[in-house]
């Protein structure tokens, strides 16, 4: 990209607040958004850069944060006591000595910021200035820090909403708390930071009052206020969850997905969609989930871990659980649920079946109300289905248990044996039949009725 940095960046993410307003006790920070962790949101955008080192700095609740972060590279820096963004900013420093670079300072519970903008705040900086901030224009302004900027995005000055005049309160560009400079800057000017203002903290956007104060230029890149808007509350997660449902919904359509009802549809942060995938309402993806072309969602089914080939049709009513494999035009039909059943081209499910821990062959035919009786109390079991294979309506296969290519499972049979390839098993009780012992019931009732009545 033209505004690709030239020097190597260092991302430092702030989650060290107690996120009180969120009454949880998860971290705010781990809070998921479309199915992952604010947090990983963030450190799975910034991988783009890529960043030379990231450091999140904690300090309520750490150890689900360093829990959440265990094998993705990240330091964890703690700030105790908190006292202020700036205060935490500048406990990466020791992670980050002798880091020679663009140094970025961001908020754990913003998910939404981009690759993409860092490297536009990044650019800035090869333009002469010392410190980019990034501002916003919300609908509403409420307790933003105000950025008073000249119309070239020169920064004159930085104020916290608690410490503005009522002119600069009039001012509608907000920072979001995004920041950049070198680090031989960002960590000076970090450390000359003093806590002389209405809360008694140290700001972060007072590395670019110090700035200013220098002589030094900075400047302000703008962006959508959905990208840099914070998560403090529940209802703040829901407005987040929906704002990347809507965006997520527009980019499956547009890359050729049909939503008959696209509010009803709601992705994971990972889901992958072929072209020309047909979705109808209400499905709801969890994490995992692949989709290859020419697919049939049909409506009211939960789907998740599972990887659905081409040409297939699933629902409606159906739930896949993780270890799911549908090969190319399966289909699974309504109230049928799976859990780890891999199933071959062309096998069918129609309708209420249960296969857990199965594997299905290509064009097997599992009749309405079979299920695999996978689990004894303690262990799992795999169940095994050949080729071409049919199993009768309301059969329960005891695994762990094999049923031959070809072979043909009765309905209404309790398989517990191997049944070999080609071969009929019929597992049921002999047909007893008594001539007139119903109709000799029914009048003998009848009189019994009557007689009570009279």
């Amino acid at each position: 990209m033209s505004n690709a940095p030239s020097k190597p960046i260092a991302a430092v993410i702030l989650a060290a607040g107690k996120g009180t307003r969120m009454k949880s006790d998860l971290h705010k920070v781990l809070h998921p958004i479309a199915g992952r962790p604010m947090l990983m949101h963030l450190v799975g955008s910034f991988a783009a850069l890529p960043p030379a080192a990231t450091v999140v700095v904690v300090g309520d609740r750490r150890d689900q944060v360093e829990a959440a972060l265990a094998g993705t590279g990240a330091i964890v820096a703690v700030q105790d006591p908190q006292l202020g963004t700036a205060h935490a900013a500048l406990q990466a420093r020791q992670a980050l000595a002798g880091f020679d670079g663009i140094v970025l300072v961001c908020f754990g519970d913003c998910p939404m910021l981009t690759a993409d903008t860092v490297r536009e705040l990044c650019a800035a900086l090869g333009k002469g200035a010392m410190v980019a901030v990034l501002g916003f224009r919300p609908a509403d302004t409420a307790a933003y820090g105000r950025i008073i900027a000249d119309a070239d995005g020169q920064v004159m000055k930085m104020v916290e909403h608690k410490d503005a005049t009522a002119a600069e309160r009039a001012v509608d560009l907000c920072n979001s708390g995004v920041i950049v400079a070198d680090a031989r800057d960002m960590w000076r000017l970090l450390a000359a930071v003093g806590n002389d203002n209405a809360a008694g903290e140290y700001y972060l956007p007072d590395v670019a009052t110090g700035a200013i104060a220098e002589g030094a230029r900075v400047v302000v890149v703008e962006t959508d206020a959905a990208e840099v808007a914070g998560v403090n509350s529940r209802a703040e997660l829901a407005a987040m969850e929906g704002e990347w449902q809507a965006q997520r919904r527009r980019r499956a359509m547009d890359d050729g997905a049909t939503l008959i009802a696209p509010d009803t549809v709601w992705f994971a942060w990972d889901t992958e969609l072929g072209r020309d995938v047909l979705i109808e309402p209400n499905v709801f993806f969890g994490p995992g989930v692949t989709v290859a072309d020419h697919v049939k969602i049909r409506a009211n089914c939960h789907i998740e871990g599972t990887a659905i080939g081409a040409g297939c049709e699933v629902g409606p009513f159906a739930r896949l659980r993780p270890g799911t494999v549908l090969g190319e035009k399966a289909k699974i039909g309504n109230f049928v649920e799976t859990k780890k059943a891999v199933l071959g081209k062309g096998a069918k499910a129609n309708h209420l079946t249960y296969l857990g821990d199965a594997t299905v062959g290509a064009g097997a035919n599992i009749g309405a109300g079979t299920i695999t009786c996978n689990y004894d109390g303690y262990f799992k079991y795999q169940t095994v289905i050949g080729d071409n294979a049919f199993i009768g309506s309301n059969s329960a296969l005891i695994a762990p248990v094999t049923i031959g290519r070809d072979a043909i499972v009765a309905a209404g049979s309790a398989v517990s044996r191997d049944v070999g390839d080609g071969d009929l098993r019929m597992v049921r009780a002999e047909q007893l039949v008594k001539p007139g012992w119903a109709d000799r019931f029914h009048d003998t009732m009848r009189k019994k009725k009557a007689e009570k009545k009279a």
